[in-house]
């Protein structure tokens, strides 16, 4: 393999590689960064003396740092990452320590988002420990007065090849850091690789069992009170009055303050916070969206549906080839709106003082963050220190500020730094859902029962209409995933019509493919069912051949083996392509009755291109089978006068170790050069493949989630 140069320019740049990426604005409003125009960026100052750039230095011991660019989310990076940069430099990972960077320009792009995390950092990181490698390299040929090319690093030693003399990190670090770094480091082929594709142990888990690792919930500043806000509970209420005596008769109270969300109560610790806004006395104005509940946003969506999108993507006679000869299937599919539910609630820690703020933030995007509160606060962003503390989930709705702006707002109210913490029921009461959506589904089959033209339209509220900058008609977040079908269909037209309803929207794990991969694959499931077609076949008939989609499809199959029979049992399949990776599932279940299905086996291959640690992508795989799955059995958000009806685990219950299903993935290197995501592909293919599954176990076709809630043939 030919050595791949990366340019200094390309080391220091900033920006996600691929394509755009969705970040949070000021008060909630969603703005669409475009890639930046790289330019070189300084390595903030280290105290080690070799640190040729932000992610990697050096100490007079040898010891090397690593520097984290994006927030540790659960998603494993803690270790993906640093494993590039040790590949390339050569260091012992012994020695090796990793530390989260805080917010700052020099990392390039920061956000942990679109499972991109990877994707975005992998050409720095690798680029980051050649550059380093080669001045130590550089450092030792000088000291012998050899070739560079005689030279090789292992274990945190330059070795000469000829002689076999040995120089350690340490040695070199003085000379090395003198030299100048160079502009375009050699990559080591991947035929060299002793890390990068092989299974690596979670670097962050010992400290996650021992209870040591510092979430942001667990953060502390000396002086820090609590926080704990009451808000509206209805979507766009406002505070008309408040009375605070009672709660400042809690004892640990010592203020109550109005913000933009609602009032605080701020004490010496939570408990008293609680008790404090539990004896809160509050008017509350309902403001204009009192009147919507489940009923209103069904009939608002269903006269969405009714009127024509604007279109998203049409190929040959687009929706007109509907009207040849042939059998028409017809299907409509509902998804309600669903809540994130990550382990550790919202929380901010801030410190706001005259010119100045230092934040604590378990944020998917810091340095938004930090730009949005210098705006908020009219300082420089120089001013800001943005901390990342790790993330006890998040799945999209971290991307968003609230919470932050909160612990900003309330500090700078009372002049001494803040935690504010969300409970349970703030969590899932005001979270930035996944949208509802309801599907019209039409195709007509030839006489062998093959799709020759299918229209599919979508009505669902805009994640990004409310951003002013964004004009496009068309939400390219709700058409994903559908917009794409890869099946071969000579008509086919994909439409949007935006149904705007006030309940605020956001990105949840794996955004539009969520609703539209259940969507396509159970109608392609409808459409096999009419045609008299086994659901494989007709998928491998309808896949272009030799296409990373039918190669996931075969793997899935062979993996899976012989399927159940008997016993209300039945197999379903999916295949599904996002964020760059190809996913086939295969779902076995029993149906127990319209109301219960218990997933027994679910069985996946995945083509994400080079999986840098494969045992860390099969976990992301798993925990989004996982995550999906409890969707579609469980999830779903209603909204009664305004509010959201769910609250807690009780009434949004995830998934219980008894109901998880046997899990086995299968990695398929269809294009060992491409980097796909894992954090969100398993999430959108697992629904279809257990409605898929349901339908041939029990002959009835869900088009409505949760499945808990029964499942029939009415849409």
């Amino acid at each position: 393999m030919p050595v791949v140069r990366l340019t200094r320019r390309q080391l220091l740049a900033a920006g996600l590689a691929g394509g755009a990426v969705l970040a949070i604005g000021a008060y909630g409003g969603y703005r669409l960064l475009r890639r930046r125009k790289q330019r070189r960026r300084p390595a903030p100052p280290r105290e080690q003396p070799f640190a040729p750039s932000a992610f990697v230095a050096i100490d007079a011991q040898g010891a090397v740092t690593l520097w984290l660019p994006r927030p540790e989310v659960g998603q494993g990076i803690a270790t993906t990452l640093p494993m590039l940069i040790v590949e390339e430099l050569g260091a012992d990972p012994a020695r090796v320590k990793v530390v989260q960077a805080p917010a700052d320009e020099a990392y390039g792009s920061q956000m942990t988002a679109v499972s991109a995390s990877v994707r975005g950092s992998f050409n720095d990181m690798l680029a980051a420990g050649a550059a380093a490698r080669e001045m130590l390299v550089g450092a030792a040929a000088a000291a012998l007065d050899r070739p560079a090319a005689e030279f090789r690093v292992h274990l945190g030693e330059v070795i000469h090849g000829p002689s076999g003399r040995r120089l350690a990190f340490a040695d070199l670090v003085p000379a090395a850091a003198k030299r100048r770094v160079p502009d375009e480091p050699a990559l080591k082929p991947r035929s060299e690789w002793q890390y990068v594709g092989k299974a690596m142990p979670r670097l962050d888990l010992p400290a996650k069992i021992d209870g040591s690792a510092r979430f942001g919930i667990d953060v502390r500043v000396p002086g820090m009170l609590f926080a704990m806000v009451v808000r509206p509970p209805a979507t766009g209420g406002k505070v008309r009055r408040f009375d605070a005596a009672d709660s400042l008769a809690v004892p640990g109270v010592r203020n109550v303050v109005a913000i933009a969300s609602g009032v605080a109560v701020v004490a010496d610790h939570t408990h008293a916070a609680m008790l404090g806004r539990r004896a809160l006395k509050v008017d509350w104005e309902p403001g204009p969206n009192a009147g919507w509940n489940a009923s209103a946003i069904d009939a608002h969506l269903e006269r969405s549906l009714g009127r024509a999108g604007v279109v998203a993507r049409r190929d040959g006679n687009g929706a007109k080839g509907l009207q040849g000869p042939g059998k028409i299937v017809r299907a409509e599919y509902r998804l309600p709106y669903l809540a994130h539910a990550t382990m550790e609630p919202m929380n901010c820690t801030a410190d706001v003082r005259p010119g100045q703020c230092v934040v604590w933030a378990p944020s998917q995007s810091p340095t938004t963050v930090r730009s949005v509160v210098a705006q908020r606060l009219g300082i420089p962003v120089a001013s800001v220190t943005v901390n990342i503390p790790l993330l006890g989930g998040a799945f999209g709705r971290r991307v968003n500020n609230d919470y932050v702006f909160e612990a900003v707002d309330i500090s700078r109210a009372i002049g001494r730094p803040v935690q504010v913490l969300w409970t349970r029921e703030d969590d899932i009461r005001h979270d930035w859902f996944r949208p509802c959506s309801a599907h019209r589904l039409e195709a007509r089959l030839d006489g062998d029962g093959l799709p020759v033209a299918l229209a599919h339209r979508i009505a669902a509220p805009s994640i990004l209409s409310g951003d002013p900058a964004f004009k496009d008609p068309v939400d390219p977040t709700a058409v994903e995933g559908a917009k794409e079908i890869p099946y071969r269909v000579p008509d086919l037209q994909v439409e949007y019509s935006r149904a705007e309803v006030p309940m605020q929207v956001g990105f949840w794990r794996s955004v539009g493919h969520s609703y539209n991969a259940f969507v396509v694959e159970s109608f392609l499931d409808e459409i096999a069912a009419a045609g008299g077609q086994d659901p494989v076949l007709l998928r491998r008939r309808l896949l272009a051949p030799a296409s990373r989609h039918l190669a996931v499809l075969d793997a899935v199959v062979a993996k899976a083996g012989p399927a159940p029979a008997g016993g209300g049992r039945g197999r379903g399949v999916a295949v599904h392509a996002s964020y760059g990776s190809y996913v086939a599932m295969i779902a076995d279940v029993r149906v127990e009755d319209r109301a219960r299905v218990k997933v027994e086996r679910v069985v996946c291959a995945a083509d994400c291109g080079l999986a840098v640690n494969p045992d860390g992508a099969a976990a992301q795989l798993e925990g989004g089978i996982v995550f999906g799955l409890t969707a579609a059995l469980y999830g779903r958000v209603d909204f009664e006068a305004g509010a959201a009806s769910a609250s807690n685990f009780d009434d949004y219950p995830l998934l219980r170790f008894d109901e998880t299903p046997a899990i086995e993935v299968v990695h398929v290197n269809g294009a060992p050069s491409a980097l796909g995501g894992v954090g969100e592909i398993g999430v959108p293919p697992i629904a279809p493949a257990v409605c898929n599954a349901i339908f041939r176990a029990a002959g009835v076709r869900p088009r409505t989630l949760p499945l808990s809630r029964g499942f029939g043939e009415s849409a």
